[in-house]
């Protein structure tokens, strides 16, 4: 078993202002390969935190990876950091980094200046990684093994996510794969949404308790659903896969609305499928929910082929101007109410020609309630064309909490899957009594 340990440098990372992302997807392709991550250590951006965390992790791990500290400007010190502790100080040019920044720097019709030049020096002794879309290599240091002790390999990436994900990707992962004998490890995860994490627990029981003993369920859930992952270790990985594969076919007999598709799906990428599929198209009504519906479709390659557009209704003027919503309606009912809400959606469905109409209205926070209508109450409705070719619709209240970014976040999953749930035959009772 490899372990491995991850250090992070950054004051932005203490502070809070920058939220550590490179962890997260470094321990998941670490995972994938069967390397275990067994510590995380964010540090300040001082030479003494930096040392002391490195030794540190050397002294536990097989493996330690850095990210952070790697740019051309003073702040930066990892670099220099390292070459203190492996060679003295000493930094030499490494003549393949230097032609790449030259070249790069070139192409970008910015000058080639002594900050940009320093890129080029690394510590004594180490390995330089390629790095193709950043100007920064990535390094490498080899500690070798004494005794019983094994072999340890350090790694300094550059903290900029899409630069520490290539090198991670065309170099870090390649280098553990021929030095070390990693284990056998088959994840897969489930995208479900509707229940929740409890509601889940209970409904699956039954498969729960009948998995083999070697295969081990994890529940994730997030704002956007529950992610269920079945992983095996030290297994043949064919087998596993197969085992897994029909493991979640067997969940479709507990929870079959609720399963969105693996990972990485998503409600909007169901929804998508689906109309795609049909050749059917969406068009968007957004209050509370400020566009964010329609961001996550187009956030989606191909959006082009079902999606034809939105309209973000914020003013009780827009409702009524743009989507044809009765002003009487809204004096009567208020912007926040079923009436509105199914008049919106049918309101988008007529104005762009689409087949399907989606549209949310609510009180998104952190003020504007009211003992009838608090914080968090919304109102979202989908519209069709029904047999005779009259437009119909449906509508649903949700309660959220008093979280603005959490009740738009929300209320769009809702919403989108409102529509999944309906594209799939799913009835209105259903919805109101069987999705928590």
């Amino acid at each position: 078993m490899v372990s491995v340990e991850l250090i992070t440098v950054g004051d932005e990372l203490l502070i809070g202002q920058v939220v550590d992302t490179n962890s997260a997807w470094i321990g998941r392709e670490l995972g994938n390969i069967g390397a275990q991550v067994d510590r995380i250590v964010s540090v300040h951006d001082m030479a003494e935190d930096i040392q002391e965390a490195v030794q540190a992790a050397l002294g536990r791990a097989d493996v330690v990876i850095m990210t952070g500290g790697l740019g051309p400007t003073k702040d930066d010190i990892t670099k220099k950091t390292l070459a203190e502790l492996f060679s003295g100080g000493v930094l030499v040019r490494d003549e393949a980094v230097y032609e790449h920044v030259r070249r790069m720097t070139e192409e970008r019709g910015l000058a080639f200046n002594e900050l940009n030049r320093a890129q080029a020096l690394v510590p004594e002794g180490c390995v330089a990684l390629e790095n193709r879309v950043g100007t920064a290599p990535g390094m490498m240091f080899v500690r070798p093994g004494a005794g019983d002790e094994r072999e340890k390999l350090l790694f300094s990436l550059p903290g900029v996510p899409f630069e520490m994900k290539e090198l991670v990707s065309e170099q870090v992962i390649p280098i553990l794969k021929d030095r070390f004998a990693l284990r056998a490890v088959v994840h897969r995860t489930m995208i479900t949404f509707g229940l929740a994490e409890s509601a889940m627990a209970l409904a699956i029981a039954p498969w729960e308790e009948a998995l083999p003993k070697w295969l081990h369920l994890a529940y994730l859930p997030n704002a956007r659903g529950i992610r269920l992952r079945l992983s095996a270790y030290d297994v043949d990985v064919a087998e596993a896969a197969g085992e897994i594969e029909g493991q979640f076919d067997k969940l479709k007999m507990y929870i079959a609305p609720y399963m969105l598709g693996y990972e990485p799906a998503s409600v909007e990428s169901a929804v998508a499928g689906i109309l795609a599929e049909r050749g059917e198209t969406l068009a968007v009504a957004e209050s509370c929910t400020g566009g964010s519906i329609s961001a996550r479709i187009t956030a989606m390659a191909g959006a082009s082929e079902y999606y034809l557009g939105g309209v973000t209704s914020y003013s009780n003027e827009a409702k009524a101007s743009i989507l044809g919503v009765s002003t009487d309606d809204i004096e009567k009912y208020e912007a926040v109410s079923e009436t509105v809400a199914r008049q919106m959606a049918a309101g988008v469905l007529e104005r762009f020609g689409a087949d399907y109409g989606v549209s949310t209205t609510g009180v998104a926070g952190p003020g504007g309630g009211t003992a009838e209508k608090p914080v968090g109450t919304v109102w979202m409705a989908i519209a069709w064309r029904g047999d005779d070719g009259r437009v119909e619709t449906s509508a649903r209240l949700m309660r959220f909490s008093e979280l603005r970014d959490q009740n738009i976040e929300r209320a769009a999953t809702h919403a989108l899957n409102m529509l999944r749930l309906h594209l799939l035959g799913v009835s209105d009772a259903f919805q109101q009594t069987g999705m928590l």
